[in-house]
């Protein structure tokens, strides 16, 4: 966790986000900054399913595609749409601690035992369910996945400036991330 930067003011936003719509993100959910009205979206925000996690921003400000570990990976499509047709110029991947994509092994079990006895699956349809898809979607450590996330999002789209967040669920804060 020592590659977090703790944004408490906002000379603690890194030059290159400041006077951005990235920039604007950390000053409405760290710094209650208060709120623009928007017409359209801002920025494009990739971050995680887990219901922990709730944004403080105003209506209309940026769109928001919900995937598993902040992984964007299966959803370039939407990506490139709020691109080319939403006039999206900045995008953020906030990635989170205590991610339920890491480690996705140690919940085999429970992941075949719940398909089995909640979504009425039969265990060998389960398993295979598991097995063919916990690969493409375990990502391994938090902040470094959200790291080689971003990049690959950089090359894929290079006019786009594309930051790396963390979100800490215990203090519902949002922190930029050393990527050195």
């Amino acid at each position: 966790m020592n590659r977090l930067i703790s944004v408490s003011t906002p000379h603690d936003i890194s030059p290159e986000y400041r006077d951005t719509p990235i920039g604007l993100l950390l000053e409405y959910h760290n710094l209650d900054k208060e709120y623009t009205v928007y017409k359209q979206a801002q920025l494009l925000i990739g971050m995680c399913m887990d219901n922990r996690k709730h944004l403080h921003i105003p209506d209309n400000f940026a769109f928001i595609i919900r995937a598993g570990g902040a992984n964007l990976r299966y959803s370039e499509f939407k990506v490139s749409y709020a691109i080319a047709v939403g006039n999206i110029e900045h995008i953020v991947l906030i990635g989170h601690n205590n991610c339920g994509m890491v480690n996705l092994i140690s919940r085999k079990d429970q992941f075949i035992n719940g398909l089995v006895e909640k979504g009425g699956w039969n265990k060998e349809a389960a398993e295979d369910h598991f097995m063919h898809f916990a690969p493409i979607f375990e990502i391994g450590n938090e902040i470094d996945f959200v790291i080689t996330e971003a990049r690959r999002l950089r090359l894929r789209y290079p006019k786009i400036k594309v930051a790396p967040l963390f979100y800490k669920v215990e203090d519902n804060r949002l922190y930029l991330i050393n990527e050195q």
